[in-house]
């Protein structure tokens, strides 16, 4: 039988009264703290430990040095007890991107010589001497010439080319600016790979609201923030990083964190299809690539001799590295990416390599691409004045 119609006064007061339980519901729920909002997931799921990686690895992006401490500590202070946690995980081998100016002898004297085969320290130089104009750019190609002498296994530059670096005229100075050219063409000559730290994520060039997905973490860390500060775009970065490499194709480069644009996999795939000279590096962007785990997986499987894993875990912490054997061997789901997921509200999943692309992604691709890993160690030679 057909129900007899509701009244229409009873209609508008129905709507009424659910329209003022949301506004109260939405009133309680701004008075939760998202600081404070810590859901636990009730999915039922396996979860695989696994303690070592699947072959003898090299963490081709990580910090053993004291430059990151402000010149007071070693990130490593106990070298022993470091390859005794190394040998635990299945690490053959660490390359310390730590070869400040200055520092480079001693970290190579740490780690390099002393214990051959199992580290390869990264140089620096001092970017800051365009400024100086042609005799500032000499210097550099000097700097680039005298680490690989003293036995550097590559260079390293930092985020600060493009961000902070700037000429004699107070202008930021790009890393595809042709003044660097020398500076890039003695590298590859010297046969040292150039690892570049391109920008930082895509989430710190935007406004910092409630539409940034990063925004618990740039809130703890205003200062990571870049929007607002007279810099470059993400964008117009990753464009001055692939002119970089199109610009020197007698060098080999490592794009850091997944060229820059772990978020965009699409962009980092087109570039390694352009430049030969390019690689990828995987450091601290396992939150990124473990939220996309069948893209991540696709792209690895696209490019399986350009992909280095690299941890970027400093102070080398155990539990950290191992995760990352987790997403990459595994094909676990929706776990957390760290003890507290601190860069966005996402899990992570396992990519599940097979065991080619992990033999490639762990170890082979690196001791093809840096030289110092292939074989035995170089006699270094000591030009401290130059250093």
């Amino acid at each position: 039988m057909d129900q007899p119609a509701q009244h229409p006064a009873r209609r508008l007061l129905s709507a009424g009264t659910r329209r003022a339980r949301d506004v109260a519901a939405r009133a309680r729920l701004q008075t939760h703290r998202l600081a404070g909002y810590r859901p636990r997931s009730e999915l039922v799921l396996p979860a695989t430990e696994v303690p070592r990686a699947a072959v003898p690895a090299v963490d081709v992006h990580n910090h053993l040095g004291r430059w990151l401490t402000g010149g007071h500590a070693w990130l490593a202070p106990d070298v022993p007890a470091l390859l005794a946690r190394m040998d635990e995980l299945n690490i053959a081998a660490i390359v310390n991107l730590d070869g400040r100016v200055g520092d480079l002898e001693a970290n190579l004297d740490r780690y390099d010589r002393a214990h051959p085969g199992r580290f390869a320290t990264f140089a620096h130089v001092e970017w800051h001497r365009v400024a100086e104009g042609p005799a500032g750019t000499a210097t550099l190609v000097r700097q680039v010439e005298a680490a690989a002498r003293a036995g550097a296994a590559g260079l390293k530059v930092w985020k600060d080319l493009g961000l902070l670096v700037r000429d004699e005229r107070g202008a930021l100075v790009r890393p595809d600016d042709p003044r660097l050219g020398d500076v890039f063409d003695a590298a590859g000559e010297a046969g040292l790979p150039v690892l570049v730290h391109i920008g930082d994520p895509p989430a710190f060039f935007r406004p910092v609201d409630r539409f940034n997905e990063r925004l618990e973490e740039l809130t703890v860390h205003p200062d990571w923030s870049w929007h607002g500060r007279g810099v470059p775009t993400h964008a117009q970065l990753q464009d001055a990083f692939d002119a970089l490499v199109g610009a020197h194709p007698g060098t080999t480069f490592i794009g850091a964190h997944v060229a820059g644009w772990a978020e965009n996999l699409q962009w980092v795939g087109d570039a390694l299809d352009r430049h030969p000279n390019l690689v990828v590096d995987t450091g601290a962007r396992l939150a990124e690539l473990g939220r996309q785990p069948r893209a991540a997986a696709a792209f690895i499987a696209r490019h399986p001799d350009r992909v280095l894993w690299g941890s970027d875990s400093f102070p080398f912490d155990p539990d950290a590295v191992a995760r990352w054997f987790r997403v990459l061997e595994t094909a676990d789901e929706a776990f957390d990416y760290g003890p507290v997921p601190d860069q966005g509200r996402w899990t992570v999943s396992g990519l599940d390599l097979p065991p080619e692309l992990l033999r490639a992604v762990y170890a082979d691709n690196a001791r093809r691409v840096v030289p110092a890993l292939a074989g035995p160690p170089r006699a270094p030679e000591r030009d401290q004045a130059a250093l």
